[in-house]
């Protein structure tokens, strides 16, 4: 049984990786991948059979383990590269270079997700279909089955059902790649549907609003989170509790998977065991419960999937044969994959096999050494279950993040016993209110407790010292943490290396986390100027006291920006400085207001983008906040902060960029630390500010770079200025090329140390014992520039 576990998981471990590696392939190249993976296994196959020679028994043991992995790849491969040359069709690849308008007949594949875009634009929507047939510039109607993305801000997208037949005019564009997408369709209005949805999905809408409805009384955090829990709906979800799932590893709670239809359908059998049902009907009522979860919640891809590992899950626990189950496992895994290759690259479809994995190989074995240790079964399973899953799913989550959560075991432990009653009372309210609404109502209000335990686990959880550790993103990290784990897992089974690991943890426990707790690691003790990661957009906070500072710009998005004020422990914004009204640095002044108390707001004189200037305008005319319009020479001074505006020097006209070149340069003190803050400013603001300041006049501790480290640059201003540290705010993998290269060396050469918010997060500059040192969150405070 063993070898066929392993011959089945290897095929289908094979056929997933291939179909990834496929998706950022050609076809063609895909297709050859297969060709060569066909002909090792043939030549392997020959071999063990003896008609190659005679292979030894261990050669004969692993043999077709290795052939089976061969196969593997040739099926995903194959599916694959079939999938591959539908999307790079010659109609659609032409007209995606010429970026033409054309009119387009669509399937929709999923519900409109809003996207948080920028305060003061409408919110865009992505809308997942499949193009059947198109009519291009010249007139004529090619069909062209493909899967395209659709970008909106017609309202009309926002209420459309999966499975809706429509038609919509729009500009094609290239899509991102690694997956199965062969354009980006702008929608150029609003779609024109064709007939209704089909019965499941308009009863799923129905369902769904229900709940949403059901939930609008409650408070925000709660009635954001059940419908996520629930259907997966996080639309209403208030960014802070997402931070918080995020940084506790509880994330997975927001999404449904596996692990929500092994709930439902659990709520049913054991309602089928109370009632004394027998086998056969107690197995019906958990398949109709299955296909009505399905229906609630879509019955999309992903939803399949999720459907799928959870019924295996729940098979597996329930007949008690997890080893059993490893095959059924590993073909749902093949067939999902073969019938979709997009799944090979979706992080929910990593997460679902990963945690059903866990729960069927590992969860049963700690929770039977539990129990020879003498831990109660109920309490052994609760310890054993969210701990596997959460083992088997940490290198996906860390390559996604860049960090390993060291809560995140404790925190989904504390969240085991709210999230069944969570779900199932929230799946009960969706169920009841088309009928009964103000009964739905109140069975959401008792779900409300359990989700608001959840959102305190997290709350707290993500405020611990030393709750998350840096590691490596992307694929490379996932892979490295992968590779320890199971290398850990393996080690493990001795019991020798089991102590010697044991002390270890122990050891770094006690050596590290009472430095973490006497240092914390955000917002840092002293800190004197920090910069958050708010994407490609600069939000600069300097502290006045406690809970009370100086912020000077927003970013580009409002959750982005209150994210960062919130991380520092912000509740008052004593001022407000715009140093100009580019969008990525005004985009997210509401979330500066979000909750707090803002005395005034500086804008500079010069007035334009208009766009910009009226936004900010209108968010303090809504808040009754003072805007004041101030230029070179104006002061403020406040608690620990003192700077003095000084430039622009007198307004510029004619250059690169008008609106960067006029931006607001303050040269701030904290604590006695010289900041030097710079705004857009381009080269020929900072020739005028030379030209105008006495020498050494510009000379900071701290310079934050102008213009994201932008190459337009005066290489004499940065000399002159010779910071310790510069900190650089950036978006990460923007299409700017910022940081320029050329830039940060030449910082680096003249003695700073440069931070960067796309690679290190937020950044600060403290001031302790030994001087200036810099943090980067995450990370312990100590780093000498």
């Amino acid at each position: 049984m063993a070898a066929v576990d392993l011959r089945l998981a290897g095929l289908a471990v094979a056929t997933w990786f291939s179909a990834l590696a496929g998706l950022h392939l050609t076809a063609g190249a895909t297709l050859l991948l297969a060709v060569a993976a066909a002909g090792a296994a043939g030549v392997a196959g020959l071999h063990l059979a003896g008609v190659l020679g005679r292979p030894s028994a261990p050669v004969r043991r692993y043999g077709w383990i290795a052939v089976a992995v061969l196969l593997g790849v040739v099926c995903g491969a194959t599916a694959t590269a079939a999938r591959l040359s539908v999307r790079d069709a010659g109609p659609v690849r032409a007209l995606v270079e010429e970026r033409a308008a054309v009119t387009a007949e669509l399937v929709v594949r999923d519900d409109p997700r809003p996207v948080r875009g920028v305060a003061g634009r409408p919110a865009m929507l992505l809308v997942s279909a499949e193009l059947t047939r198109f009519t291009g510039p010249d007139g004529r109607r090619v069909a062209a089955p493909a899967r395209v993305l659709v970008l909106a801000n017609d309202p009309g997208w926002r209420g459309l059902l999966p499975g809706q037949r429509l038609t919509a005019e729009g500009r094609l564009s290239a899509p991102r790649g690694g997956d199965l997408t062969a354009a980006v369709l702008s929608a150029a209005g609003p779609p024109e549907p064709h007939g209704a949805a089909p019965s499941s999905q308009r009863a799923a809408g129905v369902l769904r609003a229900g709940l949403q409805r059901a939930c609008a009384p409650l408070p925000d955090e709660q009635g954001g989170l059940l419908p996520g829990l629930v259907v997966g709906d996080t639309s209403r979800l208030p960014p802070t509790v997402e931070e918080d799932f995020l940084a506790t590893g509880m994330t997975h709670l927001n999404a449904v998977s596996g692990s929500n239809v092994a709930i439902v359908v659990g709520a049913v059998l054991l309602l089928a065991r109370w009632a004394r049902a027998g086998p056969w009907l107690a197995a019906g009522l958990c398949g109709l419960a299955l296909v009505g979860f399905v229906i609630l919640v879509r019955p999309s891809p992903s939803v399949v999937r999720a459907a799928t590992m959870g019924a295996i899950g729940l098979a597996a626990l329930a007949a008690g044969r997890p080893r059993a189950a490893l095959p059924a496992l590993a073909a749902g895994v093949a067939v999902l994959v073969l019938f979709d290759p997009e799944l090979a690259g979706d992080a929910g479809f990593a997460l679902s096999v990963l945690a059903t994995g866990g729960l069927l190989l590992l969860a049963p074995r700690w929770r039977d050494g539990l129990r020879r240790r003498g831990v109660p079964a109920g309490l052994a399973e609760a310890l054993a279950v969210p701990a596997a899953a959460q083992l088997a799913c940490a290198p996906v989550v860390a390559g996604i993040s860049g960090t390993v959560s060291l809560v995140a075991v404790p925190a989904n432990l504390l969240a085991v016993p709210a999230i069944a009653p969570a779900t199932v009372l929230g799946v009960l309210a969706a169920t009841v209110s088309p009928i009964w609404p103000a009964g739905a109502e109140f069975v959401a209000w008792l779900a409300s407790w359990p989700a608001w335990w959840l959102v305190m686990v997290a709350r707290h959880g993500a405020r611990l010292p030393a709750g998350t550790l840096p590691w490596p993103g992307g694929v490379t990290g996932a892979l490295l943490l992968a590779g320890l784990t199971v290398a850990l897992l393996v080690a493990t089974r001795h019991p020798v290396v089991r102590r010697l690991v044991a002390v270890a943890v122990v050891a770094v426990v006690a050596g590290t986390l009472p430095v973490r707790l006497a240092a914390p690691g955000w917002p840092p003790a002293g800190w004197v100027v920090a910069a958050c990661a708010v994407g490609q957009g600069d939000t600069v906070v300097l502290p006045v006291a406690a809970g009370r500072a100086v912020v000077v710009d927003a970013g580009p998005d409002p959750a982005a920006a209150d994210g960062c004020l919130r991380r520092l422990g912000v509740r008052e914004v004593a001022l407000l400085v715009v140093s100009h009204f580019h969008v990525d640095h005004i985009g997210g002044v509401a979330g500066v207001f979000r909750g707090r108390s803002v005395d005034a707001v500086l804008i500079p004189q010069w007035a334009e983008p208009a766009a910009g200037r009226e936004l900010v305008r209108t968010e303090a005319a809504a808040r009754s906040v003072d805007v004041v319009a101030g230029g070179a020479g104006w002061r403020y001074r406040e608690g620990g902060v003192e700077f003095t505006v000084i430039g622009p020097p007198h307004p510029l006209r004619g250059t690169r960029s008008d609106p960067n070149n006029n931006s607001l340069i303050l040269l701030a003190t904290v604590s006695g630390v010289r900041i030097l803050l710079t705004g857009d400013a381009e080269t020929e603001e900072q020739r005028a500010l030379l030209d105008s300041t006495a020498p050494g006049g510009l000379r900071a501790e701290v310079l934050k770079v102008a213009h994201h480290g932008s190459a337009y640059q005066d290489p004499a201003f940065l000399d002159a200025v010779r910071p310790l540290v510069a900190l650089v705010p950036v978006g990460t993998g923007n299409s700017y090329g910022h940081p320029n290269p050329a830039v940060l060396g030449r910082l680096t050469r003249g003695g700073a140390r440069v931070l960067r918010t796309d690679t290190e997060g937020d950044v600060a500059a403290v001031l302790g014992r030994t001087g200036l040192a810099v943090v980067t969150r995450g990370t312990p405070p100590g780093r000498q520039p």
